[in-house]
């Protein structure tokens, strides 16, 4: 990977499946973030507070910030991010939700693009 027609930038894609069990405690968080972020106008705050008041998924979106995971990475700068949360039916025992299956599995070769060794 060392050689220049190698692309510096990597897509990182990480799906994640939380369990909420305390719902106050993911909105409240979530308010107490607004809260604190002084660069939100009044506007926004008030609609953010809206919808993380109105949704625990909402919630979690303001609080999951992709930025947190890779901060403290050497060498590396965050240079684009998105993310969103829904709420969703989920079945660890179903097919479905076969982690393998969205990323081709173990031959995919984009994997073995990624891999260092």
């Amino acid at each position: 990977m060392s050689t220049p027609e190698t692309s510096r930038f990597v897509r990182v894609r990480v799906e994640l499946v939380l369990e909420v069990d305390d719902e106050e405690a993911v909105t409240g968080a979530a308010l107490q973030a607004l809260a604190d972020d002084t660069e939100l106008s009044d506007a926004e705050r008030a609609d953010s507070e809206r919808a993380v008041t109105e949704d625990t998924a909402e919630a979690l979106a303001h609080l999951v910030d992709p930025f947190d995971l890779v901060s403290v990475v050497p060498g590396v700068e965050l240079r684009q991010a998105s993310w969103s949360s829904e709420q969703i039916d989920y079945d660890p025992d179903s097919p479905e939700w076969d982690l393998d299956e969205d990323d081709g599995g173990e031959n995919d070769p984009e994997d073995e693009e990624m891999t260092v060794g």
